[in-house]
Protein backbone atom coordinates (compact mmCIF):
# COMPACT_ATOMS: atom_id res chain seq x y z
CA UNK A 1 0.00 0.00 0.00
CA UNK A 2 1.35 3.41 -1.00
CA UNK A 3 0.89 6.09 1.62
CA UNK A 4 -0.37 9.67 1.20
CA UNK A 5 0.37 12.32 3.80
CA UNK A 6 -1.91 15.32 4.34
CA UNK A 7 -0.48 18.66 5.46
CA UNK A 8 -2.96 21.36 6.45
CA UNK A 9 -3.23 24.60 8.37
CA UNK A 10 -6.13 22.97 10.25
CA UNK A 11 -7.76 19.71 9.21
CA UNK A 12 -11.44 20.26 9.97
CA UNK A 13 -12.30 21.83 6.61
CA UNK A 14 -14.44 20.64 3.71
CA UNK A 15 -11.68 19.33 1.46
CA UNK A 16 -9.83 17.44 4.18
CA UNK A 17 -13.12 16.05 5.47
CA UNK A 18 -14.00 14.57 2.07
CA UNK A 19 -10.75 13.78 0.24
CA UNK A 20 -9.76 10.65 2.20
CA UNK A 21 -12.95 8.73 1.36
CA UNK A 22 -12.86 9.90 -2.25
CA UNK A 23 -9.19 8.98 -2.67
CA UNK A 24 -9.81 5.53 -1.22
CA UNK A 25 -12.84 5.00 -3.45
CA UNK A 26 -11.14 6.16 -6.65
CA UNK A 27 -7.95 4.23 -5.87
CA UNK A 28 -9.99 1.03 -5.80
CA UNK A 29 -11.92 1.99 -8.94
CA UNK A 30 -8.67 2.63 -10.82
CA UNK A 31 -7.08 -0.59 -9.59
CA UNK A 32 -4.41 1.33 -7.67
CA UNK A 33 -3.07 0.90 -4.17
CA UNK A 34 -3.11 4.31 -2.45
CA UNK A 35 -4.40 5.33 0.95
CA UNK A 36 -4.46 8.51 3.02
CA UNK A 37 -2.36 7.29 5.92
CA UNK A 38 -0.80 10.29 7.67
CA UNK A 39 -1.71 13.84 8.61
CA UNK A 40 -0.13 16.89 10.19
CA UNK A 41 -1.78 20.23 10.93
CA UNK A 42 -0.29 23.44 12.22
CA UNK A 43 -3.23 24.31 14.48
CA UNK A 44 -6.58 22.94 15.64
CA UNK A 45 -9.63 24.67 14.25
CA UNK A 46 -10.93 26.91 17.01
CA UNK A 47 -14.59 25.99 16.49
CA UNK A 48 -14.21 22.48 15.10
CA UNK A 49 -12.53 19.12 15.51
CA UNK A 50 -9.02 18.90 16.87
CA UNK A 51 -6.33 17.23 14.80
CA UNK A 52 -6.61 14.12 16.97
CA UNK A 53 -10.38 13.99 16.52
CA UNK A 54 -10.07 14.43 12.76
CA UNK A 55 -7.46 11.69 12.49
CA UNK A 56 -9.62 9.29 14.49
CA UNK A 57 -12.67 10.07 12.35
CA UNK A 58 -10.71 9.58 9.10
CA UNK A 59 -8.70 6.51 10.20
CA UNK A 60 -5.47 8.43 9.65
CA UNK A 61 -2.34 8.49 11.82
CA UNK A 62 -1.38 11.83 13.30
CA UNK A 63 2.28 12.65 12.71
CA UNK A 64 4.22 14.93 15.04
CA UNK A 65 6.34 16.77 12.45
CA UNK A 66 6.32 17.58 8.75
CA UNK A 67 9.76 15.98 8.47
CA UNK A 68 8.44 12.65 9.74
CA UNK A 69 5.37 12.82 7.50
CA UNK A 70 7.57 13.40 4.45
CA UNK A 71 9.78 10.45 5.35
CA UNK A 72 6.81 8.08 5.80
CA UNK A 73 4.75 9.21 2.79
CA UNK A 74 5.05 8.22 -0.86
CA UNK A 75 3.15 11.35 -1.94
CA UNK A 76 1.94 14.50 -0.23
CA UNK A 77 -1.20 16.64 -0.38
CA UNK A 78 -0.93 20.20 0.91
CA UNK A 79 -4.40 21.46 1.71
CA UNK A 80 -5.31 24.78 3.40
CA UNK A 81 -7.71 25.52 0.50
CA UNK A 82 -9.13 28.71 1.99
CA UNK A 83 -5.82 29.99 3.36
CA UNK A 84 -3.32 29.96 0.49
CA UNK A 85 -1.15 32.46 2.35
CA UNK A 86 0.19 29.45 4.28
CA UNK A 87 1.06 27.33 1.22
CA UNK A 88 4.60 28.51 0.65
CA UNK A 89 5.55 27.93 4.28
CA UNK A 90 3.80 24.54 4.54
CA UNK A 91 5.39 23.42 1.27
CA UNK A 92 8.98 24.39 2.04
CA UNK A 93 10.11 20.95 3.21
CA UNK A 94 7.82 18.81 1.00
CA UNK A 95 9.15 20.60 -2.08
CA UNK A 96 12.65 19.51 -1.16
CA UNK A 97 11.60 15.84 -0.94
CA UNK A 98 11.42 14.80 -4.59
CA UNK A 99 8.09 13.12 -3.83
CA UNK A 100 4.96 14.13 -5.79
CA UNK A 101 3.11 17.03 -4.18
CA UNK A 102 -0.45 18.09 -4.94
CA UNK A 103 -1.24 21.60 -3.65
CA UNK A 104 -4.90 22.40 -3.20
CA UNK A 105 -6.61 25.48 -4.60
CA UNK A 106 -6.03 28.39 -4.41
CA UNK A 107 -2.36 27.76 -5.27
CA UNK A 108 -0.99 31.04 -3.91
CA UNK A 109 -2.22 34.41 -2.65
CA UNK A 110 -0.40 36.31 -5.41
CA UNK A 111 1.69 35.78 -8.52
CA UNK A 112 5.06 36.48 -6.90
CA UNK A 113 4.43 33.78 -4.29
CA UNK A 114 3.19 31.35 -6.95
CA UNK A 115 6.37 31.79 -8.98
CA UNK A 116 8.53 31.24 -5.89
CA UNK A 117 6.67 28.03 -5.04
CA UNK A 118 7.36 26.58 -8.49
CA UNK A 119 11.01 27.59 -8.17
CA UNK A 120 11.20 25.79 -4.82
CA UNK A 121 9.79 22.68 -6.51
CA UNK A 122 12.30 22.91 -9.35
CA UNK A 123 15.19 23.34 -6.93
CA UNK A 124 14.07 20.25 -5.05
CA UNK A 125 13.37 18.20 -8.21
CA UNK A 126 9.86 17.72 -6.82
CA UNK A 127 6.86 17.13 -9.11
CA UNK A 128 4.17 19.70 -8.22
CA UNK A 129 0.62 20.07 -9.46
CA UNK A 130 -2.32 22.30 -8.51
CA UNK A 131 -5.76 23.04 -9.91
CA UNK A 132 -9.30 23.96 -9.11
CA UNK A 133 -11.64 20.99 -9.34
CA UNK A 134 -13.65 22.88 -11.99
CA UNK A 135 -10.97 22.06 -14.57
CA UNK A 136 -11.98 18.42 -14.17
CA UNK A 137 -15.73 18.81 -14.57
CA UNK A 138 -16.73 16.31 -17.22
CA UNK A 139 -18.27 18.98 -19.43
CA UNK A 140 -15.22 21.28 -19.26
CA UNK A 141 -12.88 18.40 -20.05
CA UNK A 142 -15.05 17.31 -22.98
CA UNK A 143 -14.99 20.76 -24.57
CA UNK A 144 -11.30 21.36 -23.81
CA UNK A 145 -10.43 18.10 -25.58
CA UNK A 146 -12.29 18.92 -28.78
CA UNK A 147 -11.83 22.69 -29.09
CA UNK A 148 -8.82 24.75 -30.07
CA UNK A 149 -8.54 27.65 -27.63
CA UNK A 150 -8.01 30.05 -30.53
CA UNK A 151 -11.34 29.01 -32.04
CA UNK A 152 -13.25 30.46 -29.07
CA UNK A 153 -14.39 34.02 -29.73
CA UNK A 154 -16.17 34.51 -26.40
CA UNK A 155 -16.54 32.44 -23.24
CA UNK A 156 -18.95 33.31 -20.45
CA UNK A 157 -18.65 31.50 -17.12
CA UNK A 158 -20.72 31.83 -13.96
CA UNK A 159 -20.54 30.55 -10.43
CA UNK A 160 -21.23 31.21 -6.74
CA UNK A 161 -19.16 32.13 -3.71
CA UNK A 162 -16.82 34.84 -2.53
CA UNK A 163 -14.03 36.21 -4.67
CA UNK A 164 -11.42 35.44 -2.01
CA UNK A 165 -11.71 31.65 -2.24
CA UNK A 166 -13.92 30.95 -5.28
CA UNK A 167 -12.41 33.19 -7.96
CA UNK A 168 -9.99 30.38 -8.75
CA UNK A 169 -12.82 28.17 -10.02
CA UNK A 170 -14.06 30.43 -12.78
CA UNK A 171 -10.60 31.61 -13.83
CA UNK A 172 -9.54 27.94 -13.98
CA UNK A 173 -12.42 27.30 -16.38
CA UNK A 174 -11.36 30.27 -18.51
CA UNK A 175 -7.71 29.20 -18.69
CA UNK A 176 -8.62 25.55 -19.34
CA UNK A 177 -10.75 26.48 -22.35
CA UNK A 178 -9.07 29.65 -23.67
CA UNK A 179 -5.47 29.12 -22.67
CA UNK A 180 -2.91 31.46 -21.14
CA UNK A 181 -1.99 34.95 -22.30
CA UNK A 182 -4.88 37.13 -21.13
CA UNK A 183 -3.81 40.74 -21.65
CA UNK A 184 -6.12 42.83 -19.48
CA UNK A 185 -9.40 42.80 -17.60
CA UNK A 186 -11.94 45.15 -16.11
CA UNK A 187 -14.65 44.93 -13.47
CA UNK A 188 -18.25 46.00 -14.05
CA UNK A 189 -19.30 44.74 -10.64
CA UNK A 190 -21.89 45.90 -8.14
CA UNK A 191 -21.93 45.47 -4.37
CA UNK A 192 -23.42 41.98 -4.55
CA UNK A 193 -22.47 40.76 -8.00
CA UNK A 194 -19.05 40.49 -9.58
CA UNK A 195 -18.67 40.76 -13.34
CA UNK A 196 -15.22 40.78 -14.89
CA UNK A 197 -14.39 41.04 -18.59
CA UNK A 198 -11.12 39.40 -19.69
CA UNK A 199 -9.46 40.34 -22.98
CA UNK A 200 -7.13 37.97 -24.85
CA UNK A 201 -5.02 38.57 -27.94
CA UNK A 202 -6.84 38.78 -31.24
CA UNK A 203 -9.93 40.29 -29.64
CA UNK A 204 -11.02 37.08 -27.92
CA UNK A 205 -12.89 37.72 -24.68
CA UNK A 206 -14.20 35.95 -21.61
CA UNK A 207 -16.59 37.09 -18.92
CA UNK A 208 -16.75 36.04 -15.31
CA UNK A 209 -20.05 36.39 -13.42
CA UNK A 210 -20.11 35.60 -9.70
CA UNK A 211 -23.41 35.74 -7.81
CA UNK A 212 -24.33 34.16 -4.49
CA UNK A 213 -26.67 31.54 -5.96
CA UNK A 214 -25.29 31.23 -9.49
CA UNK A 215 -24.51 27.69 -10.69
CA UNK A 216 -21.23 26.76 -12.32
CA UNK A 217 -22.05 27.09 -16.00
CA UNK A 218 -20.40 28.16 -19.24
CA UNK A 219 -21.44 29.43 -22.67
CA UNK A 220 -18.98 29.07 -25.54
CA UNK A 221 -19.19 31.15 -28.73
CA UNK A 222 -16.89 30.01 -31.52
CA UNK A 223 -15.44 32.19 -34.26
CA UNK A 224 -17.24 30.15 -36.90
CA UNK A 225 -20.61 31.12 -35.45
CA UNK A 226 -21.23 27.84 -33.66
CA UNK A 227 -21.49 27.64 -29.90
CA UNK A 228 -22.54 25.51 -26.96
CA UNK A 229 -24.06 25.84 -23.52
CA UNK A 230 -22.65 23.95 -20.55
CA UNK A 231 -25.58 23.84 -18.09
CA UNK A 232 -23.73 22.08 -15.31
CA UNK A 233 -20.26 21.09 -14.16
CA UNK A 234 -20.50 17.50 -12.99
CA UNK A 235 -18.35 14.82 -11.38
CA UNK A 236 -15.50 17.28 -10.91
CA UNK A 237 -14.15 15.94 -7.64
CA UNK A 238 -14.05 12.30 -8.72
CA UNK A 239 -12.19 13.30 -11.87
CA UNK A 240 -9.82 15.42 -9.79
CA UNK A 241 -9.11 12.49 -7.47
CA UNK A 242 -8.29 10.37 -10.52
CA UNK A 243 -5.91 13.04 -11.81
CA UNK A 244 -4.18 13.30 -8.43
CA UNK A 245 -3.77 9.53 -8.13
CA UNK A 246 -2.39 9.17 -11.66
CA UNK A 247 0.02 12.01 -10.91
CA UNK A 248 1.16 10.20 -7.76
CA UNK A 249 1.70 7.09 -9.85
CA UNK A 250 3.81 8.59 -12.63
CA UNK A 251 5.05 11.90 -11.18
CA UNK A 252 3.97 13.80 -14.30
CA UNK A 253 1.95 16.93 -13.49
CA UNK A 254 -1.20 16.99 -15.67
CA UNK A 255 -1.45 20.79 -15.41
CA UNK A 256 1.57 22.80 -16.48
CA UNK A 257 2.93 25.60 -14.26
CA UNK A 258 2.18 28.18 -16.96
CA UNK A 259 -1.54 27.50 -16.63
CA UNK A 260 -1.56 27.64 -12.83
CA UNK A 261 0.44 30.88 -12.93
CA UNK A 262 -1.99 32.31 -15.48
CA UNK A 263 -4.90 31.59 -13.14
CA UNK A 264 -3.15 33.33 -10.24
CA UNK A 265 -2.28 36.31 -12.47
CA UNK A 266 -5.98 36.67 -13.35
CA UNK A 267 -7.06 36.44 -9.72
CA UNK A 268 -4.52 39.10 -8.75
CA UNK A 269 -5.48 41.46 -11.57
CA UNK A 270 -9.15 40.87 -10.85
CA UNK A 271 -8.68 41.86 -7.23
CA UNK A 272 -7.22 45.18 -8.38
CA UNK A 273 -10.03 45.64 -10.90
CA UNK A 274 -12.68 45.19 -8.22
CA UNK A 275 -11.33 48.31 -6.51
CA UNK A 276 -11.21 50.30 -9.78
CA UNK A 277 -14.55 49.77 -11.50
CA UNK A 278 -14.64 50.10 -15.30
CA UNK A 279 -10.87 50.56 -15.64
CA UNK A 280 -8.71 48.21 -17.70
CA UNK A 281 -6.13 46.46 -15.51
CA UNK A 282 -3.13 44.82 -17.15
CA UNK A 283 -2.71 41.11 -16.40
CA UNK A 284 0.88 40.30 -15.42
CA UNK A 285 2.60 37.84 -17.72
CA UNK A 286 4.10 35.13 -15.50
CA UNK A 287 7.74 34.18 -15.84
CA UNK A 288 8.48 30.48 -15.60
CA UNK A 289 11.42 28.55 -17.01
Amino acid sequence: MKKIGFIDYYLDEWHANNYPAWIRERSKQLGLDWDVAYAWAEIDKSDGMTTDQWCEAQSVQRIATIEELIELSDAIVILSPDHPEHHERLARLPLQSGKPVYMDKTFAPDLATAQRIFKHAEAGSTPLFSTSALRYALEIQEHAAKLDAESIDYLAVSGPGKYSNYAVHQFEMIVTLMGTGANRLKSLSTEHGRQIIVEFSGGRQASYLQLKSAPFQAIIQLKDGEGSFIPQCSDMFMQLMDAILRFFEDGKPPVQPAETLAVIALIEAGQTALAHRDEWIEVAQPQHD
